[in-house]
């Protein structure tokens, strides 16, 4: 089944910075569709949380070198 989360997400300042954010949450498995807003400073994954964990999707944006706050409601 797939889930929709919105997370906050600062740091992101280009283009560039999007692309690094999509291509690490694209590469999990589990991951259906990854949208990142710079405007809204926030990035949309829908995916399926038998394969992935939203700590796992947390993770690979931190990894990119993007700060995570709380998902919005």
């Amino acid at each position: 089944m797939t889930e929709q989360i919105t997370l906050p997400v600062s740091g992101m300042t280009c283009q560039h910075c999007v692309g690094r954010v999509e291509k690490n949450v694209s590469a999990l498995a589990g991951v259906d569709k990854v949208d990142v807003s710079l405007e809204n400073a926030s990035v949309a994954v829908a995916y399926d949380k038998s394969a992935v964990s939203v700590d796992q999707i947390t993770e690979a944006i931190e990894d990119a070198g993007y700060d995570v706050g709380a998902p919005k409601a």
